[in-house]
Formats: structure tokens, sequence, C-alpha cells
């Protein structure tokens, strides 16, 4: 059988591995076989990441509403149940912005949910 000797399309392949790579220290970014495995496994943690970085926003922002409704006399269940029954139709990332940047807004918005 003849040999084949593949040329461009390894070279190509192998290249854009070690391109993935530039920035990891050592070998990881300089030997092909390591690099590889570096890669993959980085590629895998950023696709769980992107998933988990929304969780994590969501709990942040909770967090924030919490702190800000009990300033104002309610628990955070409490605000959102009240705020579902007034059809008031603000999702947490803006309540969460507007408990941290304006606070009296945020009262307005719990007062007005209270009646």
């Amino acid at each position: 059988m003849a040999r084949v000797k593949r040329g461009y399309k390894a070279r190509r392949r192998r290249n854009r591995i070690l391109k993935a790579a530039s920035g990891f220290r050592g070998g990881r970014s300089r030997l092909f076989r390591t690099a590889v495995e570096i890669v993959h496994r980085s590629w895998a943690f950023a696709y769980r990441d992107r998933r988990q970085r929304k969780r994590q926003f969501r709990r942040l922002w909770i967090a924030r509403i919490n702190a800000a409704a009990r300033e104002n006399g309610l628990s955070y269940s409490q605000m959102m149940s009240n705020l579902r029954r007034a059809e008031v139709e603000l999702d947490r990332k803006v309540l969460a912005d507007l408990a941290l940047h304006d606070p009296g807004a945020f009262a307005q918005i719990v007062n007005a949910t209270k009646a």
C-alpha cells in the first residue's frame, strides 16, 4: 500500500489546534499532543460555563432584589408574588439594576405592588 503524507490538511489541523492553545503556559501551547488535550478540555469548560453564566447571573439578581425588597419591608417571594398579581412585567435583571442604581424607583415599584 502506498504511503500517504497528508501534508496540507494535517498542517492545517495542527495549526488550528496550536492557535487555539496560544496563551497557554509551557508545552501546552507548543506540543501538539498536549495542546489537543488542553484545547478540548477548554472547549468543554467554555460550553459548560456559557450555561452556568446564566444561572450565576440569575442568582446574583435574586440576591440583589431580595436585599432591596427587605429594606422595603417585603421578602423576595412576597415581592415577586405581588409583582405577578399587579401584572408588572419587569424581569429580574431590570429589577436588580433598579435596586442597585435607583433605590427610589425600586421603592415606588414595591409600594405599587403592595397596594
